[in-house]
């Protein structure tokens, strides 16, 4: 009896040992997933922030008017500090990284100073100009090791918890992630100490109503129809809708569909039917057309949707799909409120992606006035180091939220491109916007 006792004391013992074991093992486990989850966001924040900084910077390089740098430059302090604090989230302890990190302060330092100045009194000196020359080519080069790290911890589906570990065991081989910050370490190690010394122009964020929402309800068995003819599905495919709820900003369907090979979604109007967002997913194949055929897809959408008037302004592609920037024009203006986006797969023409909220929200007929200041009077406005190359008239939002007539001049200083937008009726730089490269393909060979 005893004996039985002592077994069954020592079976409830092993039980509760191993529930034990296996509860501490669940939350441990629960731990390093969530400081992967920590050290993966901090990682993919730094590579934004610092993306941003460079295009900041650049923007900055060329501008011409002393009244919008004060703000940029603050921008620029911001974007450091939120760098910085994302480099100090990541287990890089053991790791030399102090280089950049005092890249990032200096930056940092001369913004925050330069910022707080009055720079109508004291504008930026000649070697000022010449040290954020030189700090742009190097963010560029960060931006651009930390882009080729991102693109192998994506690839490759690694893992910081791995970088951890190497460095507190100091087992550093053959850790791709150590050594491409090992390699952004020794490219800022090449700048001395001594050298020190952000589609803005579419719509308000406001949520205004959807001016150009018009028409007859749709029912659901109508929206349906009209989804068919949008994503080209065929008959028995799976599509689900629902309806949105009070408080929406416009009532709208919002309808999906799952295919062998490819899924659909959208946010159409219930009132006149308007696709305002479309998203397809499905793998791209071998580009078969090239970024100009991909525009003229995109342009036949538009029209086969009556969305009149659009005129490309900008175009990039990203790995085997273009993406199209679209304006309405109106008597020769191009107005920036009423913007859409189209995303097109270049094996087949396929349009998977639509942005038009921006134009649905803002399209109107519109009365411009007349421009005070002639062209060349405005272009005397734009900094003489950019070599402008076409030139527009353009209705934008100011920092103000308010429409202004302005003369938009494109051109290249160095190496980068730039859209910048004089005001037709004083001459005041109210804009300008580094224009973005098509994504660099980290994976491919020369």
């Amino acid at each position: 009896m005893i004996r039985w006792l002592l077994i069954g004391v020592l079976a409830l013992g092993i039980v509760g040992t191993g529930v034990w074991g296996y509860q501490e093992h669940k939350e441990k486990n629960a731990i390093l997933v969530q400081a992967e989850n920590s050290y993966q966001r901090a990682f993919h924040d730094l590579t934004y922030q610092m993306e941003l900084l460079h295009d900041k910077m650049g923007t900055v390089l060329a501008m011409n008017t002393q009244k919008q740098l004060s703000p940029q430059l603050a921008d620029i302090w911001r974007l450091t500090s939120e760098a910085h604090n994302d480099v100090g989230q990541l287990p890089l302890v053991l790791l030399p990284f102090n280089k950049t990190e005092e890249f990032l302060a200096n930056i940092g330092e001369f913004s925050y100073r330069t910022a707080i100045r009055d720079l109508s009194k004291k504008p930026l000196s000649d070697d000022e100009v010449s040290m954020l020359n030189k700090l742009y080519k190097q963010s560029g080069e960060i931006k651009n090791e930390l882009r080729k790290v991102q693109h192998t911890v994506l690839n490759e589906n690694l893992k910081w918890m791995d970088v951890e570990l190497a460095l507190a065991t100091e087992d550093k081989s053959d850790n791709k992630i150590i050594d491409g910050f090992k390699t952004v370490e020794k490219n800022v190690e090449g700048y001395s100490e001594g050298d020190l010394g952000p589609m803005f122009t579419g719509a308000t964020n406001d949520n205004h109503e959807f001016r150009f929402v018009k028409g007859e309800d749709l029912s659901e068995e109508e929206a349906k129809e009209k989804t068919k003819n949008i994503f080209s599905i065929p008959e028995g495919a799976n599509i689900t809708m629902t309806k949105s709820g009070k408080g929406a900003e416009i009532p709208t369907y919002s309808i999906s569909y799952r295919g062998d090979r490819k899924n659909g979604y959208m946010d159409m109007t219930i009132k006149g039917g308007n696709p305002i967002d479309i998203m397809v997913d499905r793998k791209v194949k071998e580009q078969e057309l090239s970024l100009y055929k991909g525009l003229n897809k995109a342009e036949e959408f538009l029209k086969r949707h009556e969305y009149k008037g659009m005129e490309a302004f900008q175009s990039s592609q990203y790995d085997n799909i273009g993406v199209y920037s679209f304006l309405y024009v109106q008597d020769e203006v191009r107005v920036y409120p009423d913007s859409m986006q189209v995303k097109v797969a270049l094996d087949n023409g396929d349009v998977l992606g639509l942005s038009a909220r921006d134009f649905l929200r803002n399209h109107e007929q519109r009365s411009f006035p007349k421009p005070a200041l002639s062209e060349e009077k405005a272009k005397e406005n734009v900094n003489p180091n950019v070599k402008i190359q076409e030139h527009h008239l353009a209705l934008i939002e100011n920092d103000l939220n308010e429409e202004v007539l302005c003369y938009e001049f494109v051109g290249t200083m160095g190496e980068s491109t730039y859209r910048i937008f004089i005001n037709a009726k004083d001459g005041t730089e109210e804009k300008v916007e580094k224009l973005k490269q098509s994504e660099m393909k980290f994976g491919q060979t020369a």
